[in-house]
């Protein structure tokens, strides 16, 4: 048994390579091998938002404040609130973020195959941000 306690990692900044606008993410655990899941609660800003990425076993992110806006590729902007559950599959090119005028946090849960939990891309325009 583990017991990770709430705040025992520290925060850091959201990458600018991956992320716009003000993001704060807090790792919240990472497996023991052979396990391979890991899990964050991410913070953004109002109209912060990740960059484009895929995720090879998919990624579930669990809003837990605020407003927000997620799309995935060829999809329409879709928006989400506290307490909705996303699932993205394995593969499938997304985002997510913060809504123009409100903050959104959520709890990104992720598995990593061949030593990697994600894929990053392009960031997301303005314009497609705003739809």
């Amino acid at each position: 048994m583990k017991i990770i306690r709430c705040g025992s990692n520290p925060s850091q900044q959201g990458p600018e390579e991956t992320f716009s606008g003000t993001v704060r993410l807090e790792m919240m655990f990472q497996a023991d091998e052979p396990g391979r899941t890991s899990g964050a609660h991410v913070t953004f800003e109002p109209g912060a938002r990740t960059a484009w990425h895929t995720h090879p076993a998919g990624q579930t992110i669990i809003i837990t404040y605020g407003r927000g806006r997620v799309q995935r590729e060829g999809g329409p902007i879709e928006e989400v609130t506290m307490g909705d559950v996303v699932f993205f599959p394995a593969g499938e090119k997304h985002w997510h973020g913060a809504s123009p005028e409100n903050a959104m946090s959520h709890i990104a849960i992720q598995e990593s195959i061949d030593g990697s939990p994600v894929t990053w891309m392009e960031k997301v325009s303005d314009e497609q941000y705003d739809g």
